[in-house]
Formats: structure tokens, sequence, C-alpha cells
């Protein structure tokens, strides 16, 4: 398997810490065991618990050893590990190829190997040895990474706090204080626009992914805006959840990629970038021509380009270079009304003038 481990799920007795909590009353925590936990968050790689133990008790010594900070969607039970780590997996969204499982219990190991083939199991003496595993090691290590376990804690808090609102979607969204920021991508950002370009699937306008070294030569380029957007609300920063690239030309900006994370889906991102793009690009005098492509994923950023406007009907600025494989979108923009669902900081139309605030006339 090539894919870098998106999350590690640690059983407890035996594994994490030393003695069986339960028969034994006190446990020990060797200090190596905390650095590969400390190493594997600063990389990026989420954590988790399953094991059998008493819930409050297990938890109550996590916190003590001041680790459970580190585990998210943790699963403390008596039932089969397998439903744990399914649970685990689901509720993150990921796939079980990108999930792994250590435990000291051959037959625990077997049990989730037999009902999760794809999850990736390791004995509890590999414990150690984890940080220097290819799977372990992400290529780039972004800043989004390194925060990456406390977005998704937010993200459950957020969750629950939707779970209970009564009102309509949009008076929740207007509760959380949303600001969508989007910027030119700097070198040092550049990383994180990679990998954005590399996570995307169901939100990616053409499937296309883009190395560091590409986008670096994209920025110099005449006319090419490499923008990257961020997200954050009350709770706290999403990080970077899309990226937008940009051809400006004379009469038609070629919208090249637009990509944003599944996570920010239903805070409308996706839209609320094309309204930006289609408001700027009818002040600017311009058509908007979007290359899609369809890739079995996407189907809901054909929707969202179609939502904006979209179609294929012909226009000059559509005699653009491409491939087969591509399908060229064309829009004649009309100005947008900013959201009131959220506040959009934007570059003033892309020129070297400070970032501003796309905000309504009433605002």
């Amino acid at each position: 398997m090539n894919d870098v481990v998106k999350c590690l799920i640690w059983d407890l007795d035996n594994t994490l810490w030393q003695g069986t909590l339960l028969e034994d009353g006190e446990v020990a925590l060797a200090d190596e065991i905390r650095d590969v936990i400390v190493e594997l968050d600063a990389r990026g790689i989420l954590q988790s618990v399953c094991s059998k133990n008493d819930h409050d008790q297990a938890w109550e010594r996590l916190e003590k050893l001041g680790l459970a900070e580190y585990f998210v969607l943790p699963q403390i039970s008596w039932g089969p590990k397998s439903e744990a780590v399914r649970s685990i997996a689901d509720q993150l969204q990921f796939a079980y190829r990108t999930i792994a499982f250590i435990d000291d219990q051959p037959t625990e190991r077997a049990e989730v190997n037999y009902h999760l083939p794809e999850v990736r199991c390791y004995p509890a003496e590999q414990a150690l040895s984890l940080l220097g595993l290819a799977e372990f090691t992400p290529p780039v290590v972004t800043e989004d990474s390194r925060g990456r376990r406390a977005m998704y804690q937010a993200n459950f808090r957020r969750d629950a706090e939707r779970a209970e609102f009564t009102g309509p979607d949009d008076d929740f969204l207007r509760t959380l204080d949303l600001v969508l920021e989007i910027q030119r991508a700097r070198p040092q950002d550049l990383a994180r626009v990679a990998e954005l370009t590399e996570r995307t699937s169901q939100m990616n306008a053409t499937g296309v992914h883009y190395s560091e070294e590409t986008l670096r030569g994209l920025i110099g380029g005449p006319g090419h805006e490499v923008l990257v957007v961020s997200l954050a609300d009350r709770f706290g920063p999403h990080g970077a959840v899309g990226v937008v690239l940009l051809v400006r030309g004379a009469h038609a900006w070629h919208l090249r990629l637009l990509a944003t994370s599944c996570r920010v889906v239903s805070f409308g991102a996706g839209s609320m970038i094309l309204r930006w793009l289609t408001d700027a690009a009818a002040r600017a005098g311009v058509h908007l021509v979007a290359d899609f492509r369809p890739t079995g994923r996407n189907r809901m950023m054909e929707v969202a380009y179609r939502f904006a406007g979209f179609t294929t009907a012909s226009c000059g600025c559509l005699d653009l270079p491409t491939t087969a494989d591509v399908q060229l979108l064309h829009l004649e923009p009309a100005p947008q009304s900013p959201p009131d669902t959220m506040r959009i900081r934007v570059p003033v139309p892309f020129s070297t003038a400070p970032d501003t605030e796309w905000v309504r006339a009433d605002g």
C-alpha cells in the first residue's frame, strides 16, 4: 500500500501503556511511546483509541497521563474491535486503507483484519518503530497538517451544536461568524495548495493534481493567479479549504481549476468562491471560462458550475487550447450580491492593493 496513514488507532492495555488497567490498577507509560504520539500528531496523523475497558476509568487514566487531548472519537467498550475501528473510520470519512490499528493481541488484530482487510494492523512491539515507516511519513508536513487534530475536534463540537439547532440551515450558518479568506498563494503556501489538489476528489473540477514545483512556475506566469482559500469561524480555523487556478486574459478569465475540501461543502464554500469570482469578472468586463473534466467522483462540482450559470453555449472566448477530455464551460457574468451567511475577504481584483472585504451594501 502506498497511502499515507491518516489515522492510527491504539489499543491501551500492554500496547499504549504497560499493564492491564482493570487488573493492575496502575499502568505505566513509556516516555518513548509519548514521543511517538506527539510526533505523529505533529505530522498531521490523527489518532484514536479502541480498547476493551471500562470507559470512564480508561479515559480518566488517559487524562491523568496528559494524552486524552491527542485522541479523537475514542471507542472504549466491550464490543468487537472491528466494529469500533469501522465506526472511527466512517465518522472521519476516511478510506479503510488509510487507517492503521495497533494491538498486542494477535486475535484482536486478526478479528479486525478479517472484517476490514484494508486496515493495516501492527503488533504492539512495533510501536516505537512506526515513525520510521513510510506510511507514517507524509512527504510534506504543512501548517494545516500540524493543526489537523484541533480542526477535527472543533468540527465535532460544531456538528454537535448544529444537531441541536432547530432553525433553518442559513440561520445556523449566521451564528458561526464565518469568514472566507481568498489570498494570493505565497511561496510558503504552495505545499498546502499542492496537498489540497491531492486530497480533493469530489469537489475538484478536473481531478488534476498539481505539484509544488508546477505551482511555483504558475505564480510567476503572466496573468496567472494561484489563489488559496481558507475558512474560519467562532469554533476555530478550518485551515486551507480551497484552491483557484486562474489565467486572466484581456477578454476572458480562464478558470483552470477550482477545488474545495469536502469538509466545507455544507458551508457553501465552493459556490461562494464562484459567486465572488463572477462578480469580479463582471466588474472587469470579461467572460469566464471554466475547465471541467468528469472523473466519476466530481458530479457535485459540475452541479456547482451549472448552478452558478456556466453553460456549454458557444462563444469566441472558448477558443482555448485544451485536451479532448476537458469540457469548456462558459459564463457571461453579471454583478453579484455578497452573501449574508459569511464575510468574504478578498484581494482587490488582482491588483497590488491591500486585501479588502467583499461586503453587502447594507453591511
